[in-house]
């Protein structure tokens, strides 16, 4: 017995010296973006799931999203969201098959009908979600369109029917439109609008709803929208942007002139399109990473430059990433977003992303696509099936596509916990501040080891978030530089692993080691 287990010891300590060590130099002085939140959108599975599903197991999967809360064992009950974003529908569902969109899980009911009449019971089990969120403390909510609804559109869809840059609203219900997501917003509690979703896509396909916009009729349809705020007297704020690729917004885009260089035309004071100074517009610029995470070298380099364009262009305005799921295929995404996978390789690809996002591009807020999903893809943070075809949907003949409207089984993934790895714990208020890794080129970190930092300036609360996507561990030194009244404190300790979900581990202290193929949270107090 004696033998073993100082053959244990030495095993241990033989791997403890091999592994790699790296120094972190954190450096609270040098404040960057305050973050503002972390959300997911209701898109499109919470009409059935909020409506029909078990009110047991609705609220577990609400828990998940939004709690805050530990268990005894120090363990996160959830992911702690602090934004839920609410897709204002357009009635493609009560159009039915007219409405052009194929599936009905896309299909979205409106509140509004083509004779004037409101309808508050629609869009239940969205709304069920809604108020769940609130009951949870998320702080934020966004409510967003994706289509103006069918009756104010020119073909009667909630999609284009041909190719074409312009919109599909009809001229003169512009007023009409931004009247409508101003009264939507205003009878819901609402916090922001994004009225325009990915404007620069020809959305002319039945997969979902969407419509395109060049940037003048942006700009008419926000300073419409501006105007009917003010009329009702809304506190909603508009956040313009999700463009489909960041490029669009800091440069013109060749094939789609019309539709980029947003921040030059749209944005800023003179602007040929400017919405600068409209009351009821926030000062955020909104993006979708989408297209923009390979390769890892545009991954740094495309949010270097919006960052700069932002800074030079819109001092004071901030930066949000809206919308993303995996679906570029490369090395580490060889399927790109096809086949669901609840295991660490996609959590690692995102929260890449999302690390990319905060700290090359300071991202304020960073959004994931949809919290659901029905589907084999990778395009949510739970995924729903009927407990006998766990990889989801492949064709609308499927029968869970018909059964999971009214209940089914839930598994969370790897990549909810990686979220939860930055949303339960970088809160409102808090920000981010300078942490290098010493030696390390950022091209080199995103193929390895990332962190950031995160301080929180009133309760002096300091949280670092480590991802390692190599396949062996990291050993890190943390010290501190700038400020004298930081400490060697202990940290608590949360990793997601294949292991772990967002699992408590303990303290540690300046000295940590970082899994293989993990994110790794530690949350201390600075004194």
């Amino acid at each position: 017995m004696k033998r073993s287990l100082l053959f244990i010891l030495l095993c241990s300590l033989f791997t403890f010296a091999f592994s790699k060590e790296n120094t972190v130099v954190v450096f609270p002085n040098e404040v960057h973006q305050t973050i503002h939140s972390f959300g997911a959108s209701d898109c499109w599975r919470t009409q059935y799931i909020g409506k029909n599903w078990p009110l047991e197991k609705r609220n577990a999967i609400a828990d998940y999203l939004f709690s805050s809360d530990f268990d005894d064992k120090g363990n996160p009950r959830g992911i702690g969201l602090t934004l839920w974003r609410f897709n204002i529908g357009s009635g493609s569902h009560e159009a039915g098959e007219r409405g052009g969109v194929a599936s009905e899980w896309r299909r979205t009911e409106c509140f509004l009908d083509s004779l004037g009449n409101w309808d508050w019971s629609k869009q239940e089990g969205q709304r069920w979600f809604l108020q769940a969120a609130r009951e949870r403390k998320v702080p934020y909510t966004l409510g967003f369109s994706i289509s103006a609804p069918v009756f104010m559109s020119k073909n009667g869809m909630a999609r284009a029917s041909e190719p074409t840059p312009y919109a599909n609203l009809r001229p003169d219900k512009y007023v009409d439109y931004a009247h409508f997501m101003a009264v939507v917003c205003e009878k819901l509690g609402l916090d922001y609008l994004s009225p325009i979703n990915e404007p620069q896509w020809n959305w002319i396909h039945a997969g979902q709803e969407g419509m395109q916009m060049t940037n003048e009729e942006c700009c008419r349809l926000i300073r419409c929208l501006d105007k009917e705020l003010k009329k009702i007297n809304g506190n909603t704020r508009v956040v313009f942007g999700e463009a489909g690729c960041i490029n669009y917004l800091y440069e013109r885009v060749k094939d789609n002139p019309l539709r980029s260089n947003q921040i030059e035309e749209i944005f800023a004071t003179d602007g040929k399109y400017s919405i600068s100074g409209l009351q009821n517009v926030a000062p955020i610029v909104s993006g979708h990473s989408y297209w923009s995470t390979w390769s890892l070298d545009s991954l740094i380099s495309w949010r270097k430059r919006l960052n700069r364009k932002i800074k030079t262009d819109l001092p004071g305005t901030a930066y949000w990433q809206t919308e993303y799921c995996p679906m570029e295929k490369n090395d580490d995404n060889p399927y790109g977003g096809g086949k669901r996978d609840i295991g660490m390789n996609t959590a690692l690809y995102v929260a890449r992303v999302i690390h990319s996002d905060l700290v090359y591009a300071n991202a304020a807020s960073w959004q994931f696509w949809t919290a659901f999903s029905e589907w084999d893809y990778k395009d949510g943070l739970i995924y729903i099936d009927d407990g006998r075809s766990p990889q989801g949907a492949n064709s609308l003949d499927n029968p869970l596509v018909e059964s999971c409207k009214y209940d089914g089984v839930y598994r969370t993934s790897k990549l909810m916990w990686a979220l939860g790895n930055y949303s339960l714990f970088v809160r409102p208020g808090m920000q981010r501040i300078s942490a290098n890794l010493q030696g390390v080129s950022d091209e080199e970190s995103v193929r390895s080891l990332m962190v950031s930092a995160y301080k929180d300036p009133i309760s002096g609360k300091m949280v670092l978030v480590f991802i390692n996507f190599a396949q062996d561990e990291n050993i890190v030194n943390i010290q501190f530089k700038g400020n004298k009244k930081v400490a060697s404190v202990k940290y608590k300790q949360y990793i997601t692993s294949e292991e772990c979900d967002l699992s408590y581990k303990g303290n540690v202290g300046n000295k940590v080691v970082i899994p293989a193929r993990s994110l790794v949270t530690l949350v201390s107090e600075m004194k």
